[in-house]
This record gives structure tokens, C-alpha cells and sequence, in this order.
């Protein structure tokens, strides 16, 4: 079977020197890994190379037509919008993307964050470090209001594997499970976004980021929500209005949310969801996907397209 050469333009977006790689090289016929790439790199370091692997590094038309000896194109992570498709199309090269891999590295952060949240695990944590426990005149601290999920129901806007793969967690934690349509997918046996707000406890976003979905909840949507309910997002973070949501969660509206993603990543310009000021929020660095165990399965993925691409270059040579 003959291998093909194989180069990694970002390696170090998902390795962190903790993954096994081996397979990956024995099912290539030359690997380069590259910790980082910049973009007037892209064509020069592709040259050489049959296929490339991608996390966010952009592979455009022109660094295709730099490169006529390209066939394959796989890409580290779910979304492939950093690779032209058309431009991949009509050149014959397949695109591959990695699916699944981080469900249950996701799903428990999301249970993370709805459980901080409810205990108030942050105020607590930071009420120890500034000595308030030590001052109390009793064995314990309670100044913060302390929530159970226990009998609250959780919302669910996107009911894929990741959303399903919650529902399930949250539901053993004696969570009620109410799932919502999505604007343009509509599910007779689903609540649309109005009627699905006012019911829920916690609202946990994992719908993908589309031109329906884009600002899914806003002002108006947040202010449909319980008072005191709680926002969780894992899924990308232009689902929401992030100015919007700083204003309900400072107006006391809404209890608390727990963010993975923002707008844009990284925040280099600053974002409203970074300023400290902001009461109940916490904010985690788009790192719910990456135990070692997700990324070693997306090493795993890789192997096996990079694998059917050298079968199906058998079969044409037969």
C-alpha cells in the first residue's frame, strides 16, 4: 500500500505533547508537524505534501492552486469553515473533518458550569481566599444563596449527540429535561424558543452557529427567562447577545451564566464577558473540548481518513 505524505500545520492546537501520535506517523509516508502556521506560510509548507492537516490554519483556493499535488485535507475539528469546500470540490481533493470526539469532554463541562453556578462555588472560593471563613463566628459560611438541580428543569436548544449526551447527566442529577425547536427546524413534539424560555431553570446551548441561530438569544429572548434562571453556552458563542447578556445578568434578571466561546476567539479586543465587574458570570477559555482523551480521539480519526484516502488511491491504481 503506498503511503502518503502527510504535513500537520498546527500541531500544537491539539497536541500538547500529552497525545500518542505514533499511529498518525505509521499510517503516513512522511509526517512534519508544524506547531503553529501563519498564513503566508501556508502554500511553502503544503508544497511537498499530499495531504494536510488543519485545526484553524485557513487552506484557500490559492493555497490549493500553489499546490496540484494536494489530495486530502483533514481537518482537526468539527467545523471546516477555514477550508474552501468549493475550491476543494472542483479540484477533486477531499475534505475530512473529525465528528463526536468530544462528547463527553463537553457534556461534563457544561454540568461544570451549571454546578458552580447553583452552589456558588466561585464567591465561596474567593470568600475563602479573602479570610471571610476564618472571621466567621461559626463552624460554617452561608452568604451566598446555595441551589440544588435537583428538580429544575433544564433547556436544551440543539438535541445532537453533545445535547442528548447533557439531557442524560443532567438527568441524573434529578434534573426535568425540556428540549426546543431551533428557528427553521421546527419539531412538532418540541416548544419553540417563546413558549420553551418561560419554563426553564437553565438553558443549555449546543446548536451549531448558523444565520438563523446567530444572536438566538438576546435581549428580548433572556428577558422571557425565569428570574434567577440560569444561561449555559458550549456551543459558539455568536448564539448569543453578549452585551445583552451582561446587561440582564447586572440588572439582577438573570442568576448566573456559564460561557465557553465568545464572538471571537481569541478575545484580543477585549469582550463585554471578560470585565471582572460582571456578577455571576463565569467564563472558561473554549477548553470544554480538550481533555486528552477527545484529542486522542480526533489522533484516531485522522489515522483512520488518512487510512480509507491510501485505499481509495489503491482502488484508482487497480
Amino acid at each position: 500500500m503506498n503511503k502518503l505524505s502527510v504535513v500537520f500545520l498546527d500541531q500544537a492546537s491539539l497536541d500538547q505533547g500529552d497525545l500518542d501520535m505514533q499511529a498518525l506517523h505509521d499510517a503516513a509516508a512522511t509526517l512534519t508537524l508544524y506547531p503553529a502556521t501563519m498564513a503566508e506560510q501556508v502554500a511553502e509548507r503544503i508544497a511537498d505534501h499530499q495531504v494536510v492537516i488543519t485545526n484553524k490554519v485557513m487552506i484557500d483556493e490559492q493555497a490549493m492552486q500553489a499546490c496540484p499535488q494536494l489530495q486530502l485535507i483533514l481537518v482537526s475539528a468539527t467545523g471546516t469553515n477555514n477550508v474552501d469546500l468549493e475550491a476543494a470540490r472542483k479540484r477533486g481533493i477531499t475534505v475530512c473533518n473529525c465528528q463526536a470526539y468530544g462528547t463527553p469532554s463537553v457534556a461534563q463541562h457544561a454540568l461544570m458550569l451549571m454546578l458552580v453556578l447553583i452552589t456558588r462555588f466561585e464567591s465561596y472560593r474567593q470568600a475563602v481566599r479573602d479570610g471571610a471563613w476564618q472571621r466567621s463566628n461559626q463552624f460554617c459560611l452561608l452568604d451566598y444563596p446555595i441551589g440544588e438541580l435537583s428538580g429544575r428543569t433544564l433547556g436544551i436548544l440543539g438535541y445532537g449527540e453533545l445535547g442528548q449526551e447533557v439531557g442524560r447527566l443532567a438527568s441524573a442529577f434529578g434534573m426535568n429535561i425540556l428540549v426546543g425547536s431551533l428557528p427553521g427546524r421546527e419539531h412538532p413534539d418540541r416548544p419553540p424558543l417563546a413558549e420553551l424560555l418561560p419554563q426553564v431553570d437553565v438553558l443549555s446551548l449546543h446548536c451549531p452557529l448558523t444565520e438563523q441561530t446567530r444572536h438566538l438569544i438576546g435581549a428580548e429572548q433572556l428577558a422571557l427567562m425565569k428570574p434567577g434562571s440560569l444561561l449555559i453556552n458550549a456551543g459558539r458563542g455568536g448564539l448569543v447577545d453578549e452585551q445583552a447578556l451582561v446587561d440582564s445578568l447586572r440588572s439582577g434578571h438573570l442568576g448566573g451564566a456559564g460561557f465557553d466561546v465568545l464572538t471571537t476567539e481569541p478575545p484580543v479586543n477585549g469582550n463585554p464577558l471578560l470585565d471582572d465587574s460582571v456578577p455571576n458570570l463565569v467564563v472558561t477559555p473554549h477548553s470544554a473540548w480538550g481533555s486528552r482523551e477527545a484529542r486522542q480521539r480526533i489522533v484516531g480519526q485522522l489515522v483512520g481518513s488518512l487510512v480509507d484516502e491510501v485505499q481509495r488511491e489503491q482502488r484508482r491504481i487497480v
